[in-house]
């Protein structure tokens, strides 16, 4: 299993991040079954204010920027897209290329040993 992490910014308009929230409360059909046709197997967003931070898993040798273009293809999931761009902003610092701005892992629980000795970081993203 593989876990990848982004980040994004909401406008900052107090009315926009509700209609954000209540398309997320009723995602269409086509574009949840379209991330698990991709390979997503698990996904949270996140909002704090108007950042929104992205927590994806995919199976092993899952690759976001090739498997997300099966998502991409399909017009519905392209137009769901189009939509929500309508309320964000990618965050300050972000890649000229990048929407959502990939995150590195800091910290990694379960590559911890229970006596309390620093273990490897795994999962960098490459999203």
């Amino acid at each position: 299993m593989q876990f990848f992490a982004q980040a994004i910014d909401l406008l900052d308009d107090p009315d926009l991040i509700r209609v954000y929230e209540e398309h997320h409360r009723a995602v269409w059909p086509k574009v949840v079954v379209a991330l698990r046709a991709a390979g997503m197997q698990r996904m949270r967003i996140f909002r704090h204010g108007t950042r929104l931070f992205m927590y994806c898993e995919g199976p092993d040798g899952f690759d976001p920027a090739r498997d997300y273009q099966q998502y991409a293809a399909d017009p519905e999931c392209r137009k769901w897209d189009e939509l929500m761009r309508r309320f964000q902003r990618p965050v300050p610092g972000a890649r000229a290329d990048a929407w959502w701005s990939p995150m590195e892992v800091v910290f990694d629980l379960e590559s911890m040993s229970d006596g309390g000795a620093i273990g490897a970081v795994v999962g960098e993203p490459t999203c």
